[in-house]
């Protein structure tokens, strides 16, 4: 069965999630946002490639980063861009997802860029949305945060240039964590040499195995020579009953330490999606340190988000 985000000639035409595309797409992102990255360091930072283009920010779930570089992204590529207030707007009186998403499509609308609380949402609305309209996902629910993930894959490639030879380690919720599921299925694809999950076994779901990965609950054992560590947040929004004993505790376990980072190679860089919860799952003087790449990872994330709408909304109907 083809897959639904790509068109009859392969092309990416929506991007819901990493699972199941192509080494050949996931590269082409990354080759294309490496050729937006020097924008960021001209004085015109602007391409008119969505000139003309209107381009929807729907946002049922908060959001910092992710929001503003999909904006900052947009208008980079001359689009123009409307960010809807869920808050005031009538699906707070009611109305269903198809319906908002009927009536913005009847404004014109080219390109929906939508985060959510529901896995699937964004597979709902493309699946209603006419042939010459795109959706993005954001985020939805548990399910997958692909441009996350394809921010981290470029990151991982600046930095480390090639994935065949790197141990990568995720490290913490992946249970709650879409990061982590769009993270493994990318990671996997592009031929990384070796994922590894750490975590404590409530927050560690079932068939990591079965799905390549290697699985500790002991930091020690599981940083030892990683050439990638990625943390995540913890999900207490999405937890239910207490999967933990404090975080306190999760911090003295879990948490990465300068100590427990010098079990890595020398040469390893620490990733975060955000936001951090320092002296939870991170400590600032390893935030803040030299082999962090958080902040990278934000800069680049424009430069990604430029390539995925600008690749959606080139394809043919």
């Amino acid at each position: 069965m083809r897959n639904p985000q790509l068109n009859r000639h392969g092309e990416l035409t929506h991007l819901i999630t990493t699972e199941g595309l192509p080494r050949d797409i996931l590269t082409q992102i990354l080759d294309r946002a490496q050729s937006f990255v020097p924008l960021a360091n001209r004085e015109i930072k602007k391409v008119p490639l969505l000139r003309g283009k209107s381009v929807f920010n729907l946002f049922f779930e908060n959001s910092t980063r992710t929001r503003t570089t999909f904006e900052i992204a947009a208008k980079r590529l001359s689009a123009d861009v409307f960010n809807l207030n869920i808050n005031v707007s009538s699906a707070a009186k009611g109305e269903t997802l198809l319906d908002t998403i009927a009536n913005l499509s009847a404004m014109q609308a080219d390109l929906f860029v939508v985060r959510h609380e529901a896995s699937g949402a964004p597979y709902l609305i493309a699946q209603h949305v006419a042939p010459h309209v795109h959706v993005v996902n954001a985020g939805d629910g548990r399910h997958a945060h692909p441009t996350q993930a394809l921010l981290d894959m470029y990151t991982i490639r600046h930095f480390k240039k090639d994935f065949s030879n790197l141990t990568v380690a995720i490290v913490g919720d992946i249970l709650h964590s879409r990061v982590a599921r769009s993270n493994i299925h990318a990671l996997t694809t592009l031929g990384v040499a070796e994922v590894r999950a750490i975590g404590p076994l409530t927050l560690l779901p079932a068939g990591l195995e079965q799905m390549g990965l290697r699985v500790f609950t002991d930091m020690a054992q599981g940083l030892r020579d990683v050439d990638v560590v990625i943390m995540l947040r913890l999900q207490n929004e999405r937890m239910r009953g207490a999967l933990l004993p404090s975080s306190e505790e999760y911090f003295k376990h879990y948490g990465l330490t300068a100590e427990k980072l010098a079990l890595a190679k020398p040469d390893a860089i620490v990733m975060h999606p955000g936001p951090m919860n320092r002296g939870v799952e991170i400590d600032s003087s390893v935030a803040d340190g030299s082999q962090s790449v958080i902040l990278n990872q934000v800069t680049f994330g424009i430069a990604v988000r430029m390539a995925v709408m600008s690749i959606v909304a080139g394809a043919s109907a």
